[in-house]
Parts: structure tokens; sequence; C-alpha cells
């Protein structure tokens, strides 16, 4: 349909004087309200006042302007309607066949740290939903226009065809009712908190934004998107920058995520490395080449071909150990100029920034078929000074402090999880297993010999007395659990049997 007429009223004004420059090129009568006419008018391009439209001063600060028949009418017209048109013709009313609208920036407002609830509730756009919610309605005969970056097509269609698609209008009609409710979520939640409401509401309101098509998914013949949650802090895997290397993979990123987590729960400099959501190898140190050292020599053969994830800018040293294996990606907080210089020599090797999930009472969403399940994230601040010597014997200051390594990486290894450890390092992993001694079995087997004198966490407290058995044939001295069994005594025996130390820390860490 060919365009005479559109109504421009925006708060993002990026890109707004060309494309309104452009319109009035092509003949296009121009309606606008304050400040997108100040703007319009100080670039000498031509534009009618709404209120010269309306008859109708806007008052009350502003909140009613575009709340009129005479514009609501005029995008709200079916314009092969013989009753629509002669009310158009009775009561003086224009189409407006274009609206190019995007709303006050609420979420902006409430992200400054002094904002106050009147900010927010004063950045609520009440006409500009209205207006976008109309046109988006009448799509077939009207053009709805929320995106900047839609303007550049939107001229190509008006100046080849005079109008624009049934096509563009349908798929900018979508476009509108999605910037909407993103809006209203944003708003829904915002004073959600305000009220008080705790992390679990009634009615959940999510709004993701798509970052790219993934090439597939976990396998080959799935498709695959990669989303990132919209208005959320600028931390986290989804807000990595990617400095190097070939497109992600939705592996990659499933596997990022779970390197990222496990270096952002330790204050030492700390690396790890993830082949299939658990960690291969994990190590801490005094520098970043140190941690990843710990890191790779726990598993050498399974590193090949891992994520990396450290909690340290990577340097030059610690570059050039990551250069001598073959790597999926690495993922830091940055990299300096010569670690750069090192790691871009590989062609493919994904490099990405990132900043640490912030530690808060953030929420895990796991979907299912038909819904989903949501909790807290596994965040709890746990207190060493609670933790319970249940033993004879207690862990030796060493002891300990492999005892608190283990513990924190134990949490992020899919259950039933063992971790044996020492040397500030991982030494066995036995992740997923059926029951618990088949999970120490395969972590004592990998420790091997390096077991004697290691010390063994558990995510869950030992049904029977037969982890504990096998963990004193392999020579581990200290064992880290939950405790809360109906068998625990049988558990304490074991251990005091062979002068094992058992700390029993009261909480448990499943990951499924």
């Amino acid at each position: 349909m060919k365009i005479k007429r559109a109504l421009l009223s925006v708060s993002d004004k990026t890109g707004l004087v060309d494309f309104a420059r452009q319109l009035h090129e092509l003949g296009i009568e121009i309606i606008s309200t304050g400040g997108t006419m100040k703007a319009l008018r100080e670039a000498g391009i031509p534009v009618i006042y709404v209120s010269d439209v309306t008859g109708f001063p806007e008052i009350m600060d502003g909140r009613v302007k575009t709340l009129n028949p005479l514009i609501h009418g005029g995008i709200l017209a079916i314009r092969d309607n013989e009753d629509h048109v002669a009310a158009m013709e009775k009561h003086n009313i224009g189409a407006i066949d274009m609206v190019v609208v995007n709303l006050y920036p609420f979420r902006q407002t409430i992200a400054k740290p002094d904002a106050t609830l009147n900010d927010a509730i004063e950045n609520i756009d009440i006409g500009g939903p209205a207006m976008i919610r109309a046109a988006a309605k009448n799509f077939n005969y009207v053009t709805v226009v929320v995106n900047p970056a839609r303007y550049e097509a939107v001229i190509a269609a008006v100046q080849q065809q005079g109008g624009v698609s049934p096509e563009l209008r349908m798929a900018l009609a979508q476009e509108a009712y999605g910037h909407t409710a993103e809006y209203d979520a944003c708003i829904s939640r915002y004073l959600a908190a305000q009220a008080g409401e705790q992390l679990f509401p009634e009615k959940l309101h999510l709004v993701y934004e798509k970052v790219e098509n993934l090439r597939y998914g976990e396998n080959p013949h799935q498709q695959a998107a990669f989303y990132k949650e919209s208005g959320a802090c600028s931390q986290g895997i989804a807000h990595a920058r990617q400095l190097h290397g070939k497109e992600l993979s939705f592996n990659n990123i499933v596997d990022m995520e779970a390197a990222w987590t496990i270096v952002s729960d330790f204050d030492q400099p700390a690396a790890a490395i993830i082949k299939h959501t658990n960690p291969c190898g994990t190590g801490i140190g005094m520098t970043i080449a140190e941690a990843y050292d710990k890191a790779y020599t726990a598993d050498p053969l399974s590193a090949f071909g891992g994520i990396v994830a450290v909690n340290r800018p990577v340097d030059q040293e610690a570059a050039d150990k990551m250069s001598t294996l073959f790597l999926e990606a690495v993922i830091a907080p940055s990299f300096a100029p010569d670690a750069l210089a090192i790691l871009t020599r590989k062609k493919n090797l994904r490099l990405l920034e990132a900043a640490a999930p912030a530690k808060s009472d953030d929420v895990d969403i796991k979907k299912i078929s038909g819904g989903l399940l949501m909790q807290q994230m596994d965040r709890a601040v746990e207190q060493p000074e609670g933790y319970r010597v249940v033993t004879k014997r207690q862990p030796t200051e060493s002891e300990w402090q492999q005892l608190y390594f283990s513990w924190k990486v134990v949490k992020h290894v899919k259950s039933n999880a063992i971790v044996v450890a020492n040397d500030d390092k991982t030494l066995g992993v036995g992740a997923g297993q059926m029951n618990r001694v088949g999970a120490a079995a395969i972590a004592l087997e990998q420790a091997g010999e390096q077991a004697k004198g290691a010390v063994l966490a558990s995510d869950a407290f030992f049904p029977f007395g037969d982890t504990v058995e096998a963990a004193a044939k392999a020579g581990i001295t200290a064992i880290i659990q939950p405790g809360g069994s109906v068998r625990d005594e049988e558990s304490i025996a074991a251990a005091d049997k062979y002068g094992i130390a058992m700390v029993f820390t009261g909480i448990r860490h499943f990951k499924h």
C-alpha cells in the first residue's frame, strides 16, 4: 500500500533524522510529538505537530498527547471497509499509513544506581505501546517500525514500490508485538521486585533475544540458536566477547558455562579444563600459569580438545603453556597483548573475554516437556568453621586445604560425583555414575598411585561404608562429604578403622 502519512515518535533517535529526511523526500507527510518533532525541525525537516492534528495540547507533563481518536482512528481504520471510511470522513480523521515508535527508556532508567520508583514510573510509556499495538493489529494497511535497524529496508521498499509489501508489514508487526511484550515484562519484573515478590512469581515472563543461529545443536541433525536474556546484566557467558577463532558451537557454549562457573567460585588464581560439562582437571596456584599447569597435568589425555577457563587475565607464560595443546576454546577476564599474539597463531582456537557471573540469588532454569523447573543457583554461603570432624583423627592443616579445594570442585561435577585431589589440583574425577562407589572407583583409578596421601570429596552422603573402604585401599587420608545418611556410623567406623579423617559439611551439592 502506498504510504502518504507517517507518525514518528521515538525515544531512541538512532538514524531518525536521515530516515525522516528520506520520508520527506519521498513526499510522505510527517506527524510528530515533542522531542522527536524538535529534533526533526532542528534538522530542517518539515513536520506537523501532533497537537495540530488533534486540536488538543499535550497535557499532564506529556502523559497525554497521542491518546486521541484523530490519531488512533487514523491508525486503526480498515481502508476498504465502507463504514470505517465513512467514519473517517464524518470525523475528519486522516489516515496514518506508517507508525514509527519506540518506547521510553524504562530498562535504562532502572539500571541507574540512583533510580527511584518515581523515576521508573515516569518512564513507563502509555501512548507509545498503544500506537504500536494499534498499528501492528492493522498491519494489513499500516506499516509499524519499532527498530531503527529496519529503517533502511523500509525506505528501500517505499522507493521501489511506493509502499511496504504485506510480508514485510507482517514481519514488522511481529517485531512490534515482541517489542511491547519485552517492555511490559521488564516493567512487571521491576514492580514485582519493588513489591517484595520472591524469586518464583505466580506468572513467569521470560524475554530472550537471539545472539546468533548455530550451525547445529548437540548433534548435526539438530537445529540450534543462541539467546541471551534481554535486559540482563552484561556478565557471564551470554555476554562474552569473542576475540578470535571459529564460530562457537552449541556444545562449546555449554562447556564454557561449566568451566567459567567453576573458576568463578575461586578467589585464588584458578584454571579448569572441561570435557562434556565435567572438569577433567582443575587447579589453583600463585599464578594462572601454575593453575593451568596443574589443571592440565591432572589428566593430560582428557584435556586434549577441552575448553579452558581461568579467572585471571591470561599472560604470556600461561599462553605459552596453552599453545602446546589442542584446545577448543579459552575463556578469561582478559588476554595480555603478548598472550594474544601467541594464541592467535592457532587459527581455529576460540578466545573469549567475559565478566564473572554475579554471585547473587539468580536462578537456574531447566526445560522439561510442557513446562520448566526453576531453582536458585547453588551458591550457598558455607562457613567452614561449621563443618564437623566426625572421626577420631583430625585433618592436618594441609589436608584441610585440600578438602576445601576438592569440596569446591565436586560441587561442579555431575552427580553421583567423587573428586580426588592433592597439591591444589584434581587427581581423579568420577562423574555421573549410577552409584557412589562406582564414581569413587573411577576417580581412584584415574588418580592411581597419586591417591596415596590425597583427599576425597563426595557431593552427597555415603549410603554404605564401601566408598570409604575403597578410598582406604587407595591410600586416601581424608574425606569430605555432607553426611546425613542413616548409615553414617558405618562410614565413620570404616574411616576410624583406617585412620582416615572425615569431615561432614552438612550441605549437599547434587548437580543433575
